[in-house]
Parts: C-alpha cells; sequence; structure tokens
C-alpha cells in the first residue's frame, strides 16, 4: 500500500501469548506498520477517541474489565467502519465466541496456535485497504451525488442485449423520481419519459448507438413523472468488449433553465427587430466593439446595403461626416439615460452623402448593453437652412442698399426742413417732421430685422427694473408715464442688447397707439412666469390680435391718422421672444388698454 498503517493493539499485559507477541514484533519492524499498544479496553476506547487516526484496532480476547467481544461491541458503536481483528488464544477461543465476534461485526478473528507475523501483517493490510477502498468509493458516490444536483446532470448505463438500464440519483431526480423508487428503468421505459414529439428521435439515436455504436449529443424535451416538462441534453457512447457491443452508457443534463433564457432572448430579440423594423427613420443596435448588432428595414432602404452587409460592416464604413475617433468617443462616452443627439453625413453603397440627425441611447440587447441608434435624414432641413441663409444674406444685402439710397434724401429733406422753418411758420411743417422722424424709425427696424435675426449672443442676468428705466429714456415720451411694480425686482437670464430692443419697441408701440399722455406699466407676473408691458390707451381689439406682430400691420384702434401703427417694431419683439425661446401673448390692460405678458422667463435668484 502507498500510504503507512496505523494500528492499536490493546492486549492484557503479560499473559500475551508468546506467538501473538512474535506476531506483533513482526509487525512493528515492517516500516508501513506504526503499533501503538494499551493494555485495557478502556484505554483503548481513550486513545480512540483521542486519535480518530488509527486504522486498525487488534485486540486480544482475554482481558480485565471489558474482554474482547464487548471492547468490539463499543467500537463499533463509535466507529462502525473501523476494521476490527480479535485475537483469541487456544484455551479460550471457542465457536461460540467466534459467533459472538462474528454477530458483533469483527473484521477478522485468529487463534494464537495458528497466528504468524506475516498472517497478521497481511490480514490487517486486506482489511485497512478494503476500509480504504469502501470509504474511497462512498467518497467518490457522494461527490458525484454532489456534483450531480449541482450541476443538474445524472449517467445511466444501459445492457445492449437485454436493454436493462442502471441508473444514478441524478437521472432519477431529472426524471422526477425519488433514487429509492421502485421504478425498474430499461432503454424503453426511458424512452416514454421524452416528449411524444421528441420520442422517435430519442429512439433512433439510441438504437443507432447500440447497434452501430453511433455516438450522440442532442437537446430534447422530456416529461418527467410528476407531468413537468424540461429540456434535456442527452449524450450516449457505446461499450464494445472483443469487437462487441456490450453497453452503451451516456449522461442526460437539465437545460431547462438555459433553453428558456435562450429562447426569451430569441423573442426579445425576435420582437426588437419587429419594433425597429417598424420605425419610419434608420434605426440600428451598436455594439461596444463598433459593429451592426441589428439594423432595419429603412437602413437597408436608405443606404442600399442588404441587411446581411450591413451586419457585417461597422459605422465607420457608412459614416463620411465623423472622424473614426469621433465614432469610437461617441461610442464609449454614450451617457446613461439620456439621448445623445449629435449631426453626421451618411454614405450609400452608391457614393450618394446623405445628412443625418442621429439620436442615441444604451439599451440592452440580448443579455449586454449596446447602444441603439436612429437616423433622420435631414436633407429638406439642411436645403431649407441654406435657402434660409441665402435669403437672409439677400434681405442684408437689400437693408443695406435701402438705408444708404433712403438715407441721403432723407438727410436732404431733414436738412430743407430746417431751412423751411427759418422761412416759414406752417402747421404742415409738424408732420412733416413727425414723417420724417418715422422714416429714419423704419430704416432702423428693417437693419434690425435683417441683420439681427432670431439669433441670441451670450446670456446674462439682467435687471428689469434697471432696464426698463434705461429703455424709457430712449424713447420719445414728452407726456407719457411709466411705472415700475414694485414686484418688478426681478432678475432674468437674456441676452440684455436684444431684451432692450424688445421692451424699447413695446415702449414705443403704447405712446404710438395710446396717445402722448399714456402711462405704461412694466411689472412681474405670478409664480415667477415672466414679466408684463401694458398701457391706459385705447387697447388692441381681438380681431387684430393674432395678426398683431406681423410685419407692416397697422392696428384699426390706431389714435394717429398718420398711420403710426405701421412699421416693423411687433415684428421685432416677437423676433426677440422667438430666439430666447420665450413666449408672447396680448390681452386687455387693468386700464382697458393693450397688455403684453411675456412667459418662459429663467429667473435668477
Amino acid at each position: 500500500m502507498a500510504s503507512s498503517i496505523r494500528v492499536l493493539y490493546v492486549h492484557d499485559g503479560p499473559d500475551v501469548a508468546d506467538s501473538t507477541v512474535t506476531a506483533l514484533d513482526h509487525v512493528r519492524t515492517d516500516d508501513r506498520f506504526t503499533v501503538t499498544t494499551t493494555t485495557s479496553a478502556s484505554d483503548g476506547l481513550d486513545r480512540l477517541e483521542a486519535d480518530e487516526t488509527f486504522d486498525c484496532v487488534v485486540s486480544a480476547y482475554d482481558m480485565p474489565g471489558l474482554d474482547g467481544i464487548e471492547f468490539l461491541a463499543a467500537v463499533r458503536e463509535a466507529y462502525p467502519e473501523l476494521p476490527f481483528v480479535l485475537i483469541a488464544e487456544a484455551e479460550t477461543g471457542s465457536e461460540t465466541v467466534a459467533s459472538e465476534a462474528i454477530s458483533n461485526g469483527v473484521s477478522d478473528y485468529l487463534h494464537t496456535e495458528f497466528i504468524s507475523g506475516r498472517l497478521l501483517a497481511t490480514r490487517i493490510e486486506a482489511h485497512v485497504e478494503r476500509a480504504r477502498t469502501r470509504r474511497e468509493r462512498e467518497r467518490s458516490r457522494e461527490l458525484l451525488q454532489h456534483t450531480e444536483q449541482l450541476s443538474e446532470t445524472g449517467g445511466w448505463e444501459a445492457d445492449a442485449e437485454t436493454g436493462e438500464q442502471r441508473w444514478t440519483d441524478g437521472t432519477y431526480r431529472i426524471h422526477g423520481l425519488s433514487p429509492e423508487s421502485d421504478f425498474d428503468p430499461t432503454v424503453d421505459s426511458g424512452i416514454e419519459f421524452y416528449h411524444p414529439d421528441d420520442r422517435d428521435r430519442i429512439e433512433t439515436l439510441v438504437r443507432r448507438c447500440m447497434e452501430s455504436g453511433e455516438p450522440y449529443d442532442e437537446e430534447l424535451r422530456l416529461v418527467t413523472a410528476d407531468d413537468r416538462l424540461r429540456w434535456v441534453r442527452t449524450t450516449g457512447e457505446a461499450i464494445t468488449e472483443n469487437g462487441s457491443i456490450v453497453k452503451i452508457r451516456g449522461a442526460i443534463q437539465d437545460v431547462t433553465e438555459r433553453k428558456e433564457r435562450e429562447h426569451a432572448l430569441q423573442r426579445s430579440h425576435e420582437e426588437y427587430q419587429q419594433l425597429i423594423n417598424g420605425m419610419n427613420e434608420t434605426a440600428w443596435v451598436i455594439d461596444f466593439d463598433e459593429n451592426f448588432r441589428a439594423v432595419n428595414e429603412a437602413a437597408v432602404e436608405m443606404l442600399g446595403y442588404s441587411r446581411a452587409e450591413l451586419l457585417s460592416m461597422t459605422p465607420h464604413d457608412i459614416d463620411a461626416g465623423l472622424e473614426p475617433g469621433e465614432i469610437t468617443a461617441l461610442i464609449a462616452d454614450m451617457p446613461e439615460d439620456e439621448i445623445q443627439v449629435f449631426e453626421t453625413v451618411h454614405e450609400t453603397s452608391d457614393g450618394d452623402q446623405i445628412p443625418v440627425e442621429i439620436s442615441s441611447s444604451l439599451i440592452h440587447y440580448r443579455g449586454e448593453t449596446a447602444v441603439l441608434s436612429v437616423a433622420r435624414d435631414i436633407s429638406n432641413r439642411k436645403e431649407r437652412e441654406q435657402e434660409l441663409q441665402r435669403q437672409k444674406d439677400r434681405l442684408d444685402e437689400f437693408a443695406s442698399v435701402v438705408s444708404h439710397d433712403l438715407r441721403n434724401p432723407l438727410t436732404v429733406a431733414t436738412g430743407r426742413l430746417e431751412l423751411a422753418r427759418e422761412d416759414c411758420d406752417s402747421e404742415h411743417l409738424a408732420d412733416l417732421e413727425w414723417a420724417l422722424d418715422r422714416m429714419d424709425e423704419l430704416i432702423d427696424d428693417l437693419l434690425t430685422l435683417a441683420r439681427k435675426g432670431e439669433q441670441v449672443s451670450e446670456f446674462e442676468p439682467v435687471a428689469l427694473e434697471e432696464l426698463a428705466a434705461d429703455c424709457w429714456q430712449h424713447v420719445e415720451t414728452p407726456r407719457a408715464t411709466l411705472e415700475i411694480e414694485a414686484e418688478t425686482d426681478r432678475t432674468i437670464l437674456a441676452d440684455r442688447s436684444r431684451l432692450q430692443q424688445l421692451v424699447e419697441n413695446l415702449f414705443r408701440n403704447a405712446v404710438e397707439h395710446g396717445g402722448d399722455d399714456v402711462t405704461v406699466t412694466v411689472g412681474s407676473l405670478e409664480d415667477d412666469a415672466g414679466f408684463y408691458v401694458e398701457d391706459d390707451g385705447v387697447g388692441i381689439p381681438p380681431t387684430d390680435r393674432e395678426v398683431v406682430f406681423e410685419t407692416g400691420h397697422s392696428s384699426s384702434s390706431s389714435s394717429s391718422g398718420t398711420g403710426a401703427g405701421t412699421g416693423f417694431g411687433l415684428r421685432i419683439v416677437e423676433q426677440v421672444v422667438d430666439a430666447h425661446d420665450w413666449a408672447i401673448s396680448v390681452t386687455d390692460g387693468a386700464e382697458g388698454g393693450a397688455r403684453f405678458e411675456i412667459t418662459g422667463v429663467e429667473m435668477v435668484e
């Protein structure tokens, strides 16, 4: 044997037979054995309790206190598998003693007259080897059972001639049976457990393996004894002796959870594919290795590639607007719980380039984190933007020309007016002066509309009360009055210069429509929703409120017969509001005049 054997020898001292002493001396001199001696059964029990590493007990029958049979019974109660050799002297040994020893589970029974050192060593070695083999088998069986339970696996073996089978405990459990059940497994009874639609398949595989030795490895459905549908992986191989198949041996594993996960992922993939296919815009899923994982029909149609071709490509292959490093960074740095929006250009299989707006977000796809991107063709929008840019450019050119061509004769007319005043005093000169001033204002407004557009520069905190007071100084208001409500002490976030244009034009509009003695009030709206500018003039009829911001509109309520309402003032107001992403509405003032409410304004604490 590969390892040493520890022996506990228990005897009664000086009365030990010479043959036993000789035999034990032989054992002691053998390097395989280590012998520990005690002189009573009680001492032996103490040594066993203190040190459980003994491999065998050798005991005399005649001992004071407990005799050998009683000692054997005590050892068997505490150590049922420990080898025990009982030695009886010729004068005390009898068939009765031998029978009692066997009844109490003795491993070997020897007479001193027949004992020798070689015989004792051989017997001890044989019993220890059997005990160790038995323990190893039990450990292996426990390990097999534990492994089968953890992996939900079982094994089986079938006689190729009779079809009788042996199942491991795991195989019984997979079939919904207890290992202690009286079920008698055979090839035919085992096949009956399979789903009716899979039964012919498993029977063909097993018969072919038994007849030709062809192995198999399949995943099929099994209906357990308690009517549960399970997916199993079943394997089989032939065992041959002298060229003939004598057995087939195989394994069975419950793979239901894996199959359900696979089916769920497949259903999710199919549902997701149907979802993105139903989208009108181009959509695809990209993994973090920058590969297309799914594409919809719109992508196939727009880009001109087949689905298989796109799934073999990367975003780099179709993007003509971003550098490769930019695409990699966009994918790698995709924010969680946010949609990332950017513009780029896609190139089709024919080489056409399409401007697109991409909206991307993180999703879970087939158990992994991926990026869903939706691309919208913005060709029309880009064309409109380019056309609009051309029209602003043209308007700016027109405004400059008009401004230059009008300023010169306007300057001449203004100078002649002054000379006319020196020559005569006519009531018509005042109206002429007003008309010339109005023309100058219209030129300024035209330039503002053309050159400022709906753009704003940098936003900054602006004190509304202070701004309103400054704007009032820039308006011709000889007899008009400005009132600023106490709660107007608010600071808003805005482009100061453009906000000043808005307020000044509302002031001018109030003076022009409300008369020279109009009162203009500025105040804050409730809940810090914004601010208002109102007057106590004649107001704006409801029929005019929808079109009052249109360029060139003249209110029917104008108090001036000179067309004071005609111009660009309120159009500039609306333009500034739109540029700030605010909203403006017209309603009645507290005193019956016009009230302009600007909402959506961001207040600063």
